[in-house]
């Protein structure tokens, strides 16, 4: 393998690293998958052509590619594989826009939080809002499908994406859609690449939709004595109006967060609700007139509005830090399991369950209005017997959602994590279907494998 790599580094020069140092450091995504090999080099593509180039060299010589974005990943899908290369875009980050089309053309290395802000300078937004958007670049974002806290009313990274150049496993490049609002000529080959986990090749351009700014946003806050409460007002608020964000974080959630950072949150509420209005004009405070009444009829201690921006953001900003601030109390397994929503309450007090059954924590924070839920598991993963609980939970979790209707993953992506229990989920037929699509496109079977199938 030394002279193929002397190629590689013949042909892209300084993109390639190979020192152990570098190699380490491109290892893992944020959920240290202990499966994580060693890969023999990293490359760092300035451009399409040379991520054809990297491609075509891999294709040569059977080497693994594993695709990388900014390492936020949760799921395990950019854990590196032994004997492979890992191609990081985190050098490809132009952001274009253009405002007559009310588009953004973006390389993937882009964070999601850099195009958010180009967009703004213009009047416009590009709603995903993943809870890691400033740092979480827009490639993983489209290979994940990532969500965020505005999905409930805006939906999910598909729903912004317009057009794809990808390079394919043999080193083609395509280009799949436009700045076409509306478009249905051919096979939809655009949405196929959304959400595939880097499996069936490498985004290295996308066209995002841009919508018109958010209007004033007001804010509601409210405190449950029980989890169960929170969630059945989830469902009332839900069959009444769209709320433009509804959040859950249950006791031990709120906690943690007191813990890593104090943020006058209540200690003793069993679960708080954080909801935002940004309908336009007078609709907005009867919104929020609305949820208040279905708080309060649903059990709410207290109940806390305002429609100032800045003093709004800073509940949703203890919404934001959960991630860290659980992950300050020990080693954890973060699911990201979803339900339909009238499963919603079914689905936290089954997790409840679980963690009194095997004795573990596990906070719950939720995108509950639209039934995607984040049990953390924390365990001590120096004490083995602390991490089989743990890791029986976990799986216990996702067949939980599975027999809900639900799904072992909302966001996050299957990764190598969850793959375990996709065919639970998907069948025989779908899984079959999926790895022919797989083999048709990768055939040699040398793009993130390991990852989702």
């Amino acid at each position: 393998m030394g002279t193929a790599l002397e190629q590689l580094v013949a042909t892209l020069g300084d993109a390639v690293r190979t020192d152990p140092v570098t190699c380490e450091n491109y290892r893992f995504d944020w959920s240290r998958d202990p499966t994580a090999g060693i890969p023999i080099a990293v490359v760092r593509p300035s451009n399409a052509a040379e991520v054809q180039a990297a491609i075509r060299w891999a294709a040569e010589h059977r080497v693994p590619v594993v695709p990388r974005g900014a390492g936020s990943g949760l799921s395990g899908g950019s854990s590196a594989v032994a004997g492979g290369i890992v191609v990081s875009l985190e050098r490809m980050c132009s952001i274009e826009i253009d405002v007559a089309a009310r588009v953004a053309v973006v390389e993937p290395g882009a964070f999601n939080a850099d195009v958010k802000a180009a967009a703004a300078e213009h009047g416009l937004w590009y709603p995903p809002d993943p809870s890691s958007y400033e740092i979480c670049s827009i490639g993983g974002n489209i290979a994940t499908n990532a969500g965020g806290l505005c999905c409930v009313k805006y939906g999910v990274t598909t729903d912004y994406v317009l057009g794809l150049d990808v390079v394919l496993p043999d080193g083609t490049l395509i280009t799949l859609g436009g700045k076409r609002i509306k478009d249905v000529a051919g096979l939809s080959l655009l949405k196929l690449f959304v959400g595939s986990g880097g499996t069936l090749g490498i985004i290295t351009r996308a066209i995002l939709r841009l919508i018109p700014a958010q209007g004033p946003r007001s804010t509601l806050v409210a405190y449950f004595p029980t989890v169960q409460a929170a969630a059945d007002t989830v469902l009332t608020i839900g069959g009444t109006l769209r709320a433009s964000m509804m959040e859950l974080m249950d006791q031990t959630a709120i906690n943690a967060v007191e813990d890593y950072r104090s943020m006058g949150l209540d200690r003793s509420a069993g679960a708080m609700l954080i909801a935002q209005s940004d309908a336009p004009g007078a609709a907005c405070a009867a919104e929020i007139e609305v949820m208040e009444a279905a708080c309060t009829t649903g059990g709410a201690k207290e109940v806390f509005i305002t429609s100032d921006p800045e003093e709004g953001e800073l509940f949703v900003a203890a919404r934001r830090v959960a991630f860290p601030a659980i992950e300050a109390r020990g080693s954890i397994l973060l699911e990201d399991v979803g339900a339909p929503v009238p499963q919603l309450p079914q689905l936290l007090s089954g997790i409840a369950a679980l963690a009194e059954r095997y004795a573990v924590e596990i906070p719950v924070v939720a995108h509950a209005g639209d039934g995607n839920t984040h049990p953390i598991i924390v365990f001590d993963r120096g004490d083995p017997e602390a991490r089989e609980r743990a890791y029986l939970a976990f799986n216990e979790i996702m067949h939980l959602a599975i027999q809900l209707g639900g799904t072992i993953t909302g966001e996050h992506g299957v990764g190598r994590a969850k793959k375990a229990a996709l065919p639970d989920q998907l069948g025989p037929e779908v899984m079959a279907l999926s790895q022919k699509i797989k083999n048709a496109l990768d055939p040699l079977g040398i793009l993130n494998p390991g990852a989702i199938l």
